[in-house]
């Protein structure tokens, strides 16, 4: 039967797929007591889920190979084992046969008496095994529910699989998307969340905060994720399917027209040039950001090369990476941040820091680099060389005041003299800049350009910062926005004393590549756009249609917006103006 759930959308785009719920926590069972004439067929019906449960666990088993295979098998073995354990299939049984318990009942108290069980233990890691309870009756529970047709199953067949979750975390989906992930539908979450940019640049579409996702959907259910509309539907008709396919034809051909515009000059209608750079961390996003047509990269995050190295990386292991990225733009200007971590990724990456409260609010990003300086120098040694084999920027995150940057570009002259010492080449000139994501730095933003060769602006921090809200936190979803008047004024400030100063200004934030921003940045007046290789095209397609005169003459207007409300309201009506 048709079922209709609502969300909000995190990524655009559609999906056709079975359902996989991730560990289903809520067990809505029928507690009404058995008929006699009915145990036997509520019996066959919790041997036959206890039987799929088994048969999914051989099959992921099967699926598995090499390193992975060894890290998870441990965990399949003993969800197997408990699932041929005679006393807990012996109390299913006689709670069925005996209590005339349903087999969703009889399941959530087997549940319930073991994890108190385990719970009861003096030892740690056994006390930890009722994990293994929970997933091993969730798996059963959601066998037990599903409740896909005969017709479904074979169309389920040939399509592949849509995660029905809580929320999703970003490694999780990163993996689940190398592995033919469709779509992610979260009943919590903000679309604004870390999920939900990696979401965006994967191009997989998602929904959060689909309340009764995980109460509505089960296991192999046929579902169609509509985040174009904004809703979820459950055992979609024909109709469902019928646009579903014309989305495809559309899509389809809209790809082909954006790929057109590949090597095409970004400008706007009234023939204003504007700077398209990407952010990257892959030689793959390099990549794809020259395909696209790129002006540069506008921000490459080092701190992935750390995090993903077993200590911390030479400074040759560096400096590979660097040149790499940068012969990789072939002579489009690179910018690279500086190590950008906090006490909650630093143990990660060698760094040894002691346990912050709030480490959002610690020792992060430029204050963590200047804690350790040895470490610093050793990046900054790897930037001198790279920047040889090309146009090279360095942007130097989470700035709150001058002395932070004159402290940088004491340590970047050191290196320099230590390098000419060794006969190393070096380039001529190497800018400085400061990234603008503490409120602090936005409002004093006119003394750290005394000592800053350019800026880029931080939005997605900025914004948290600025209003107090976690922008993760579906709570805080109508706080955590950036039309925000008190953050369109910071970004009207930091832009405006940029250009007075006659230093570049870039904006490197989420809202960067996102198109229903573009109007509202340009009139703020921005000429520097830095985002997901993803997303180029669709601003360089949103920003020829716009008019910058006579977006920059709504500026005032809207930086005098009292509420965010407002703001929106102010940029639909100039939307239409422009479309009309």
């Amino acid at each position: 039967m048709r079922q209709l759930l609502s969300g909000t959308t995190a990524s655009r785009g559609m999906a056709l797929g079975r359902a996989r719920l991730v560990q289903p926590n809520r067990y809505q069972v029928d507690t009404r007591p058995l008929g006699e004439d009915e145990v036997d067929n509520e019996l066959a019906r919790l041997h036959r889920a206890l039987d799929a449960a088994r048969q999914e666990l051989r099959e992921l088993r099967g699926k598995l190979h090499g390193a992975l295979a060894r890290e998870v098998n441990e965990f399949i073995d003993a969800h197997s084992l408990l699932l041929d354990d005679a006393e807990l299939l012996r109390g299913l049984d006689d709670m069925v046969r005996i209590g005339h318990y349903r087999a969703g009942a009889a399941l959530k108290k087997q549940r319930d008496r073991l994890a108190a069980v385990f719970e009861a233990m003096d030892d740690p890691y056994l006390r930890s095994r009722k994990e293994d309870i929970d997933q091993v009756i969730s798996r059963v529970v959601s066998a037990l529910q599903r409740q896909t047709s005969a017709e479904e199953r074979k169309l389920a067949a040939r399509v592949g699989e849509i995660l029905v979750a809580d929320t999703i975390a970003p490694a999780d989906m990163a993996h689940l998307a190398g592995h033919g992930l469709l779509g992610v539908i979260a009943s919590s979450g903000s679309p604004y969340s870390h999920s939900a940019i990696l979401a965006r640049s994967l191009d997989l579409p998602m929904l959060v905060g689909t309340r009764d996702a995980l109460s509505t959907i089960h296991d192999d259910d046929l579902i169609l994720l509509d985040a174009e509309r904004g809703e979820t539907v459950v055992h979609p008709t024909a109709q469902d399917l019928s646009r579903y396919r014309a989305w495809q034809r559309e899509s389809a051909q809209e790809g082909r027209r954006l790929a057109s515009l590949a090597n095409a000059p970004t400008r706007t209608r009234d023939g204003v040039g504007i700077r398209l750079l990407a952010n990257a961390e892959s030689t793959a996003d390099v990549a794809t950001a020259r395909a696209r047509g790129a002006d540069g990269v506008g921000l490459y995050r080092t701190e992935f090369l750390f995090l993903r190295h077993k200590g911390l990386p030479s400074e040759d292991e560096q400096f590979i990476a660097y040149r790499d990225l940068v012969m990789g733009m072939g002579g489009m200007p690179v910018t690279i941040r500086t190590l950008d971590l906090g006490a909650d990724k630093a143990d990660a990456a060698g760094l040894v820091l002691r346990g912050e409260d709030n480490p959002a609010l610690g020792v992060r990003g430029v204050r963590l680099s200047l804690r350790y300086p040895a470490v610093f120098t050793t990046q900054i040694r790897a930037i001198l060389r790279a920047a040889c084999y090309g146009p090279v920027r360095v942007l130097v995150p989470m700035v709150t005041q001058p002395d932070e940057l004159i402290a940088v570009r004491t340590l970047f002259k050191l290196a320099r003299q230590d390098l000419k010492r060794e006969n190393v080449d070096l380039p001529e000139k190497l800018p400085l800049g400061a990234m603008i994501e503490v409120p602090a730095a936005a409002i004093n933003v006119r003394a750290l350009l005394e000592h800053a060769d350019f800026l880029a602006i931080g939005t997605n921090d900025l914004a948290q910062y600025v209003l107090a809200a976690d922008r993760g936190n579906d709570a805080l979803e109508n706080i955590y926005n950036p039309l925000q008047p008190a953050l369109l004024r910071l970004i009207a400030h930091v832009i405006s004393a940029g250009r007075r100063a006659d230093k570049p200004v870039s904006l490197c934030g989420e809202i960067g590549g996102d198109v229903k921003f573009t109007a509202l940045l340009l009139a703020l007046g921005l000429c520097e756009f830095s985002m997901h290789p993803s997303q180029l095209l669709h601003v360089r397609d949103r920003l020829a249609m716009l008019d910058h005169a006579e977006l920059r003459r709504y500026a005032p207007r809207l930086i005098r917006a009292r509420t965010h409300e407002d703001a929106e309201a102010l940029l639909a009506a100039i939307s239409e103006t422009m479309q009309g």
